[in-house]
């Protein structure tokens, strides 16, 4: 279903046949873009006319939890016998505020935030692990021809202790024996990166821009 919205989003999109597409996805929904894109029962690997991306981007992609944020492992095996018999069952699972970002001031808008309430369903927290899962065992054997993976980013500060960069760099590095793939490491940075302060946030932006531009075509870059 979470991949299915992403899919209709895309399609539903105004066409404009000059402009490249890009897909970019942050912690969960990084990992929810990733599997729209490499898992083999996504819309977008089963239609026969699927949006044509330019480039994907992920940052801080939930691949795997970082030990700081992970669950027990009696209470995901709990959750997840619960999830089959009561699936909209929901449940308190905060985060760290003070693991989201370096800003103190992120972090307190982040506490104030009504939307940020930490609250899922079963089945939304074990769609999201599974998902992850999914992700953290894939072998090179599993991805897809070169010519089919569209130019992908990858951005994770190595401070981050919600997701997990080591999940990240593996996961980049087995898609890179196929495919076009680029790995950021931001020195430092926790799991906001875009609003991590100082250089990093700067650094941040302008890496995002100038891999853009680099897989844009190049007479649309130009003409920029």
């Amino acid at each position: 279903l979470v991949l299915s919205d992403i899919h209709s989003f895309l399609l539903g999109l105004p066409t404009q046949p000059n402009t490249p597409l890009f897909l970019m996805g942050h912690s969960m929904g990084g990992g929810e873009v990733l599997n729209y894109i490499l898992h083999p029962d996504s819309p977008y690997n089963k239609s026969q006319t699927p949006p044509q991306l330019a480039g994907l981007m992920t940052y801080s992609p939930l691949v795997a939890l970082d030990p700081a944020s992970r669950p027990m492992k009696l209470t995901v095996i709990l959750g997840r016998l619960v999830a089959r018999i009561l699936p909209r069952f929901q449940r308190y699972s905060p985060l760290d505020p003070k693991l989201v970002c370096r800003d103190e001031q992120v972090v307190a808008d982040y506490v104030a935030d009504e939307l940020c309430h930490d609250i899922g369903t079963l089945e939304q927290l074990a769609g999201m692990l599974d998902r992850g899962l999914w992700l953290e065992n894939l072998t090179v054997q599993d991805v897809g021809d070169a010519k089919t993976l569209v130019p992908m980013w990858f951005g994770h500060g190595d401070a981050d202790r919600v997701t997990s960069w080591a999940a990240t760099k593996k996961l980049a590095d087995v898609l890179g024996v196929k495919g076009d793939v680029s790995f950021v490491t931001y020195e430092g940075g926790y799991h906001r990166v875009h609003m991590d302060p100082g250089e990093v946030r700067e650094r941040f932006v302008n890496d995002v821009a100038d891999w853009i531009l680099k897989k844009s075509p190049a007479a649309e870059v130009t003409a920029e």
